[in-house]
């Protein structure tokens, strides 16, 4: 399989309303997960298989549900290349 990209950003809805700690769980999860990734503003993006990407989705949205989220609404976005694609490759150009 080849390396992917895929973005995402979980949505949890939290009963006292404060979201960001409940996220911070979510980018542990990735964080831990020792993929290479990069944590934006609006979303996280990580490169490796598909497969064990889209596992480390579902076990953010489970620790979003931990941390007291009572649902989550995940946007996720996939780029795939047979060849396969790199993070570096999209942003060289502007890290120079």
């Amino acid at each position: 399989m080849p390396v992917v990209n895929v973005g995402f950003q979980v949505l949890p809805k939290v009963p006292d309303g404060d979201t960001y700690p409940v996220v911070d769980k979510a980018i542990e999860v990735v964080q831990k997960s020792g993929v290479k990734h990069e944590v934006g503003a609006m979303e996280t993006v990580m490169e490796g298989d598909l497969d064990l990407l889209l596992d480390i989705v579902k076990k953010a949205q489970e620790a979003c549900i931990k941390a007291g989220a009572t649902e989550v609404m995940t946007h996720i976005k996939i780029h795939y290349r047979p060849e396969g694609v790199t993070i570096d490759e999209k942003l060289a150009k502007y890290r120079k």
